[in-house]
């Protein structure tokens, strides 16, 4: 099985309204993402994917939260995004979602090709993972 991985990153403020302890209170990261595809089938160009494609569609998603508060993202119907509760569980969730509406929009996976997971790190040491498997 094939796999490639792209990254990006943004800038957001957030707090845990349901978490009692310091990050119950308005703070900020710089928060790295990487997106996960994997699949068995290359493309004629021997690509599972084409890189530019994949980045275009996790740097369109990680724009909508750049420079926020996650707190304050809404949905099509007026409802907080993120249940007011923006942990990077719920990011990376978010994003695996509407990355993946992207790659299905523009048919850049291919036969077989997957997203499969995506991770967002709010600090070098710390990471959430939502994977499809």
């Amino acid at each position: 099985m094939f796999q490639v991985r792209v990254e990006a990153d943004f800038a957001a403020a957030h707090f845990l309204q349901d978490y009692h302890g310091k990050c119950e209170a308005l703070h900020g990261h710089n928060y790295k993402v990487y997106a996960h595809v994997r699949g068995n089938t290359l493309d004629s160009g021997g690509m599972l994917v084409d890189f530019g494609v994949l980045k275009k569609a996790l740097r369109q998603t990680c724009s909508q939260l750049d420079h926020t508060n996650l707190n304050d993202l809404k949905d099509e119907q007026g409802n907080s995004v993120f249940l007011q509760n923006p942990s990077a569980e719920r990011i990376a969730f978010w994003i695996f979602t509407k990355v993946n509406e992207l790659l299905k929009q523009s048919n850049a996976l291919g036969t077989d090709g997957e997203l499969f997971a995506v991770d967002v790190f709010e600090t070098d040491t710390s990471r959430a993972r939502y994977s499809f498997d």
